[in-house]
């Protein structure tokens, strides 16, 4: 049995029942009390699904002629309730367990169920009823359960159309969604439900782990955390752990708190700081409240633990605490020095490091485990990754490590990692503080503190409940200077997904981009060009309501009228986002260069090189290159195409190589990380490399350019691949080492694009314009680059005529 995310459908959407939520009367006594659909599925624990009910009232509720009731959450017209009749009764202040559908996966048992059904429920979303009778159900809507009389209690979780109220947060494989043990019932899901461990317990009072009033082991902060990765604690029930209240998370599904013990140990290896997790509940709590707190000890990972490649979060979950006293001096923060992060990542083990102790001092990873939870403290933290829309930006706590020119941190090879980076998320709320926007080489002046800890989205976090003020660098963004007239200029540009449906700023910021910044070039090879209906998936293949959009733009900012060349992909086979079928292309100024057209390019036609006299000429002209190979499985196809520049043919292949989704990531659990996602790419290179080599082979001097978003380093095998023999020089390589990046991920500045050139182009200047991945206000996550060069005419003589020709324009146009 596979059981997976069920989202909101729009048959559930016409049905009206995100409109009205159900508000029937909060039931008195029996009631919902949590539920949970991961049973057997990936990285769960238990083997089977569950309803458990408890009741709040004074007296027992029968339950025979009751039911529990399951509606997925994207509800058709079609869909059924389905039902699992229950007898006997539930106790006052007591539990009922209703065992459900059962996984492939997971250990453990649920204790004896007083209830067997076989519903099979999604794990993170849909509505559960609790029903007087057993028929089943009929109703579709919120408003429409609400009316049922039979209906006594009903929650909804995730996207679920079906609820009372707002919808409980969405649970997962691993987790269920449970009332608080006041198990109030305001009839809004999401005030009374949260996601935390599955605790399943019967009207016996049996449930799996520890067992109702069982005690727990007293243990302090450093204990839990231990002298590696993985508590010595995990899954264990612990009390009596102490420490002051240093920060509060009170919005988003994962609220909580986070303590120190004000009284450490002599162990460096082992944090003082615990994250207490309490769902989508506030917790009531403030700031210097000294707490006794008891609870289960969790390694929380965003995913299946047993196939996880992140790192776990160390927490105290299901958590029960007092408030000994208030307003206490809060622990040192501990405060981040230029040398105090070590400069290696991590240890080189060859697999998992999570059994290995700690060693702070020499790992950076370590250094910041051995904190995990704790306060630190940063000061006039230089940014070296923009604000985003999620609120996050990166500093580094190591300026001297590797600065670009422009602020940012260069990386260059992967054993120099820039382990001074540091991401920063603020928690406080947007209403006392707003998050800046802010660019690469800004600083946040004065103090930046809050709890650190692992955050699967780029590495080890910085929670802000004190963020420094934004102080502006006036940061520009570049332009490049015009080609000379007897220069071609070559660009490449990664758009961003460009569909038709994209705001009018965006395609004025990329054309104002083409025609300001990157100098109006002669040739530009766009990435990412979607089809005319963008991501809806609805067969749609054809891009020239993409093109055209974005060609009037160009001439709206001041540009020429470019043309366009490019071929349709078969639908759904390039990879990228679903539906958008993106590809690569070509835009050319017609009035400075022009296409050699050749018939016969298609999505599925291979194109091939022939020799004439001398010289290569391509069979199409659009023509794509290799499309049947193995190696552009789900990928986008390389576009070759011919032009001519003065009487001189000039070849271009235009790329967007594999992405690097699947590889393990940096900060990962595993060291050092498997790029899988490399083996792709190389065999792309080598189909390319292989297509320049007939090129240069049908005539050695031939001006051939390589260009696009290339998915990699100027240190990959890739790329060593593609350079391989001499054919092809990377020019990225051209540049000083801290100005080698086009992009900027996880505050690392790095290179993703490329543009590669034959031998034969002259006079070669190269440029990466840096208008986007610096700035939090960017139209595509990728800075443009430019070639300018004086091609081949493969004649010395005619070169030589050409050369005083192009010295001639020189001497002209000296304010170039």
């Amino acid at each position: 049995m596979t059981k997976g995310a069920v989202a909101v459908s729009a048959a559930a959407l016409v049905l009206g029942g995100l409109a009205v939520p159900a508000s029937a009367a909060p039931s008195a006594d029996a009631l919902i009390a949590e539920v949970y659909g991961g049973g057997g599925n990936s990285g769960a624990t238990l083997i089977n699904d569950f309803i458990e009910l408890a009741n709040h009232g004074g007296a027992p509720v029968a339950l025979d002629g009751y039911s529990v009731q399951y509606l997925p959450a994207s509800a058709s017209a079609s869909s059924k309730w389905q039902v699992t009749p229950l007898a006997g009764s539930v106790a006052p202040k007591g539990r009922y367990l209703v065992a459900e559908g059962k996984g492939n996966g997971g250990t453990v048992a649920l204790p004896t169920p007083d209830a067997t059904g076989g519903i099979a429920m999604s794990a993170t979303a849909g509505t559960v009823a609790l029903v007087s009778d057993s028929a089943p159900l009929t109703c579709k809507t919120a408003a429409d359960c609400s009316a049922d009389s039979r209906v006594k209690d009903l929650v909804g979780f995730g996207d679920a159309v079906v609820r009372e109220g707002n919808p409980a947060a969405a649970p997962s494989n691993t987790t269920s969604v449970a009332r608080a043990a006041t198990l109030a019932d305001t009839d809004d899901n999401s005030a009374d439900f949260a996601v935390g461990d599955p605790t399943p317990t019967n009207t016996k009072g049996e449930t799996t782990g520890t067992q109702p009033g069982e005690p727990g082991v007293p243990a302090k902060i450093h204990d839990i955390q231990g002298t590696t990765r993985i508590s010595p604690f995990k899954d264990k029930q612990v009390e009596d752990v102490t420490g002051i209240v240093t920060a509060v998370r009170s919005f988003g599904s994962a609220r909580g708190f986070w303590i120190t013990d004000p009284h450490p140990d002599s162990d460096p290896r082992t944090s003082e700081g615990l994250f207490v997790f309490t769902g989508s509940t506030t917790p009531d709590v403030a700031v210097g409240d000294a707490i006794t707190a008891q609870g289960k000890v969790k390694e929380y990972y965003p995913d299946a633990p047993a196939t996880s490649n992140y790192q776990s979060l160390t927490e105290l979950t299901s958590a029960q605490w007092t408030v000994d006293s208030s307003g206490n001096p809060l622990p040192a923060p501990t405060v981040l020095t230029p040398d105090q992060v070590p400069d290696v990542l991590a240890p080189n083990a060859g697999g998992t490091i999570e059994p290995l102790p700690l060693e702070p001092s020499k790992y950076a990873l370590d250094f910041w485990e051995s904190h995990e939870s704790e306060i630190v403290q940063v000061s006039d933290a230089r940014v070296v990754g923009p604000s985003n829309k999620y609120g996050e930006l990166y500093v580094t706590t190591k300026p001297q490590q590797n600065p670009t020119p422009r602020g940012g941190t260069v990386y260059l090879g992967y054993d120099k990692i820039n382990t001074g980076v540091l991401k920063v998320q603020s928690i406080i709320p947007s209403s006392q503080q707003a998050t800046p926007k802010v660019n690469t080489g800004d600083v946040l002046t004065g103090i930046t503190s809050g709890p650190v800890e692992y955050s699967n989205f780029g590495g080890y976090t910085l929670f802000a409940s004190k963020l420094g003020a934004a102080k502006d660098n006036k940061l520009q963004k570049e332009t490049t200077r015009k080609q000379r007239p007897g220069e071609l200029s070559v660009a490449t540009y990664n758009v961003e997904n460009l569909a038709p449906s994209d705001s009018d700023t965006k395609y004025a910021q990329l054309a104002h981009g083409i025609v300001d910044n990157l100098a109006t070039p002669d040739i530009v090879t766009l990435e990412e060009i979607q089809d005319n209906s963008g991501a809806t998936d609805d067969g749609t293949v054809d891009a020239d309501a993409t093109l055209k959009k974005f060609t009037d733009a160009i001439v709206a900012a001041g540009g020429p009228q470019y043309q366009w060349r490019q071929i349709n992909p078969v639908n759904d086979e390039d990879g990228g986002q679903p539906g958008g079928n993106i590809r690569v292309g070509f835009l050319f100024n017609p009035s400075r260069v022009s296409f050699v057209d050749r018939p016969g390019g298609g999505p599925t036609s291979s194109v091939g090189v022939v020799s004439d006299h001398g010289k290569a000429h391509l069979t199409q002209s659009p023509g794509r290159v290799g499309p049947g190979n193995e190696a552009w499985e789900d990928s986008r196809k390389p576009l070759a195409g011919e032009f001519v520049f003065r009487g001189r043919t000039v070849f271009l292949l235009a790329n967007h190589f594999n992405s690097k989704g699947g590889d393990q990531p940096t900060h990962g659990r595993y060291q050092p990380p498997t790029r899988s996602s490399e083996v792709q790419r190389q065999r792309q290179a080598t189909v390319v490399q292989g297509f320049v080599a007939d090129l240069l082979g049908a005539d050695p001097k031939a001006n051939v350019v390589v260009a696009g978003d290339l998915n990699d380093y100027q240190f990959s095998p890739a790329l060593a691949k593609l350079t391989s023999g001499g054919l092809l020089k990377d020019l990225i390589s051209t540049l000083p080492p801290a100005e080698r990046y086009s992009y900027v991920y996880e505050g690392q500045s790095q290179v993703l694009d490329h543009i590669l050139a034959s031998a034969a182009p002259r006079g070669v200047d190269y440029d990466v314009v840096h208008v986007n991945a610096e700035f939090a206000d960017q139209a595509s996550d990728h800075d443009p680059q430019v070639v300018r060069f004086r091609p081949s005419a493969g004649n010395p003589f005619a070169d030589f005529a050409n050369d005083l020709l192009d010295q001639l324009d020189r001497l002209l146009h000296r304010t170039a």
